[in-house]
């Protein structure tokens, strides 16, 4: 059902105050990824030195001394391709459960905001790019796995899925109508170092690298797109509703940015490893403080945005952010 169905009060009636629109996507056929990179094949090209899928760097628990111990080089090398797997699968999930129905919602009118007409055609060009981005990212799943014989493990539904359900139970009924538009201008104005890292680790297959690197291209509209559209969101909200939204955002940026630790101990586990030896390697290699620091690292951006607007300026929201840490 769209937002505007089941938010009550008319939406659009602030459209004519808001600033201009800019796209990004003006030269998108000539720049989409969709439209012009070639499809990536992990057999075509090999990481100089020794293969790896994931860099260890960006997995604590795969370095962690007891782990590489018990399991050695292959079966670290092992965890950290599930790792490629588990990231790619993310992807796959955020892009067709969490980002689609949103642009598909503004692309057709039904998003409940009075947006310009060059933001509903840009949001079909979002939405063609976010399927695509699943489709490579299963594809090159699919690819590592023939290529190294480690099977993907059975992929429960992500954690920022299962958090997100969480946080909605709780929610009243105009705040849960919007909390799927607000998820996605969070997650597609953080910052991902995965995106900017990974193709520069020459370790990795040059398909890894130019995917990840091709989405990454892409998502620098999307996140310009996301700025701009929360200046047509935030207007459109009356008072309470925008104090709903602005304490839930520090909620949706932990959603997604907090590790997925059930994801991790399958890993673990599957290795053979005790359930006292997989909490002692997951509570050591991502204890509370470096967790929040890399949430607020990653969430610098939207938080920013989110104070350009005037949403920190009321004491509850800031108390929300603040309580977060992320403010």
């Amino acid at each position: 059902m769209a937002i505007r169905e089941r938010l009550p009060g008319p939406l659009g009636d602030v459209g004519r105050r808001l600033p201009g629109y800019r796209s990004a996507f003006g030269k998108w056929d000539d720049r989409a990824s969709v439209r012009t990179k070639p499809s990536r094949r992990v057999a075509e090209g090999r990481a100089d030195g020794p293969q790896l899928y994931f860099p260890p760097e960006l997995v604590p628990a795969a370095t962690h001394p007891l782990f590489m111990g018990t399991v050695g080089p292959t079966g670290v090398n092992e965890f950290l391709t599930q790792q490629l797997y588990s990231y790619l699968s993310f992807t796959v999930d955020l892009e067709m459960s969490a980002v689609v129905p949103v642009t598909s919602d503004i692309s057709l009118g039904r998003s409940g905001l009075n947006l310009p007409a060059q933001m509903r055609r840009d949001a079909f060009n979002i939405s063609t790019d976010e399927a695509w981005h699943a489709q490579f990212s299963h594809d090159l799943i699919v690819q590592v796995e023939s290529e190294t014989s480690v099977r993907a493990l059975p992929n429960p539904e992500p954690a920022f899925l299962c958090r997100l359900a969480e946080i909605e139970a709780d929610l009243d009924g105009d705040t849960r109508a919007m909390s799927g538009l607000l998820f996605a201008v969070v997650s597609e104005t953080l910052i991902s170092a995965l995106l900017s890292d990974l193709p520069k680790d020459r370790r990795l297959p040059g398909a890894v690298r130019e995917a990840v690197a091709d989405h990454a291209e892409d998502e620098g509209r999307h996140h310009a797109y996301f700025k701009s559209l929360l200046h047509h969101f935030w207007p459109a909200l009356d008072g309470r509703q925008r104090r709903n939204a602005g304490v839930l955002v520090p909620r949706l940026i932990a959603a997604f940015l907090e590790p997925d630790y059930t994801h991790l101990a399958l890993g673990l586990f599957g290795h053979g490893l005790t359930a006292e030896q997989v909490a002692q390697i997951l509570e050591e290699s991502y204890p509370d403080a470096e967790v929040e620091r890399r949430i607020r690292q990653g969430s610098s951006a939207t938080v920013k945005y989110f104070t350009e607007i005037g949403a920190i300026d009321d004491h509850a929201i800031r108390d929300a952010f603040e309580e977060a840490s992320i403010s």
